[in-house]
């Protein structure tokens, strides 16, 4: 059963692709870049998020 850590470290790669893009595209005024940085963040969140709750799932579902 997955415990939600191949979710949280993709999270996290997302989230700091994005935050790579992000920087970059403020120090080079390239606004979309830095909107589509932006985004790999948010999308990191959300991966994260849900290894997290896979991880509780997975935590619950073991201590019974």
């Amino acid at each position: 059963m997955d415990n939600g850590f191949k979710d949280k470290v993709d999270g996290t790669v997302d989230k700091a692709k994005g935050e790579a893009k992000d920087q970059w595209g403020k120090a080079t005024e390239d606004f979309s870049k830095q909107a589509e940085g932006k985004v790999d963040k948010a999308k990191g969140n959300v991966k994260k998020r849900v290894g997290d709750l896979k991880g509780d799932n997975h935590d619950s579902l073991h201590r019974r």
